[in-house]
């Protein structure tokens, strides 16, 4: 475990666990969480033999508050400062929601240009574009971002607990059983970060328009998504990357939520390593 200092000065937090021989799987985590949220998937794949990095976002969990620099450029080249920091080749790149958007870019503008990216996997992940454009008119509004915005400034904590007992795990769909450590997990990595990272945050995940880098990756990529993803709808996430990307394999996991790596981490990872051993 350590940190990278970036060329702007900010301090990128990574573990770093397993054989440095083996095969490295670099983990990308979701707004406005840490790299705990991948506990389930690095304990798994470093039992399957594999080196497991994950890192703490700029602003986001142990990484610096730094207060510049909250849009995917930087999420992707902070990354990058990391991957060559520990010289990683023939990596796999795993994101989820927004941390899919800050894999599809590094891995376009740095990953595949420097020969060190052998495949990537997209789970609940926000590209190409969440918001309504004239181009993009079936996007989410963007009043509803601003709504976000709105009620973060107004009540981080509220508005973190809201999420993570609602719609980010489904457990506001009738019939679900709250797990109240998943909620306190979910609002502890959120309060640990930055309350400006997440505030900025929120127009790097929703009005980025990431088309291009989908266009411009050439690995293998797997595409993972539930149906009732309340946060990023799969119609308008997981169908257009496959769409766009040039090698993609597509899965849509019926009745999954957004936050479906903890609730079903069961049958995701399974699904998980035989796309990277494929």
């Amino acid at each position: 475990m350590g940190f990278v200092t970036t060329d702007d000065g900010a301090e990128i937090y990574f573990k770093d666990w397993g054989s440095t021989d083996a095969q490295p799987i670099v983990f990308h985590h979701g707004w406005p969480l840490s790299s705990e949220d991948w506990d389930a998937q690095m304990l798994y794949f470093l039992a399957e033999g594999y080196r497991v990095i994950a890192t703490d976002r700029r602003g986001h969990g142990r990484s610096s508050q730094i207060g510049t620099g909250h849009d995917m450029d930087h999420y992707a080249s902070d990354v990058s400062a990391v991957v060559e920091h520990l010289d990683l080749r023939d990596a796999i790149h795993i994101g989820h929601s927004t941390g899919g958007g800050q894999v599809a870019r590094y891995v376009a503008r740095h990953g595949q240009p420097q020969g060190r990216v052998a495949k990537a996997v997209l789970v609940s992940s926000v590209p190409p574009l969440m918001v309504k454009t004239e181009s993009n008119p079936e996007g989410t509004d963007i009043s509803v971002f601003d709504g976000f915005r709105q009620a973060l400034a107004a009540n981080r904590a509220e508005f973190f607990q809201a999420v993570a007992s609602g719609p980010f795990y489904g457990f506001n769909r009738p019939g679900a059983t709250i797990s109240e450590p998943v909620v306190d997990n979910w609002w502890r990595q959120g309060m640990t970060g930055s309350a400006l990272a997440h505030y900025e945050g929120i127009k790097a995940f929703s009005e980025t328009d990431q088309t291009e880098d989908l266009r411009a990756i050439t690995v293998p990529v797997l595409v993972l998504q539930g149906d009732d993803d309340q946060v990023v709808p799969y119609k308008d996430a997981a169908l257009k990357q496959a769409e766009l990307l040039s090698d993609a394999t597509l899965t849509i996991y019926e009745g999954y939520p957004h936050g479906m790596l903890t609730t079903h981490a069961d049958v995701i990872n399974p699904d998980i390593l035989a796309f990277i051993r494929s």
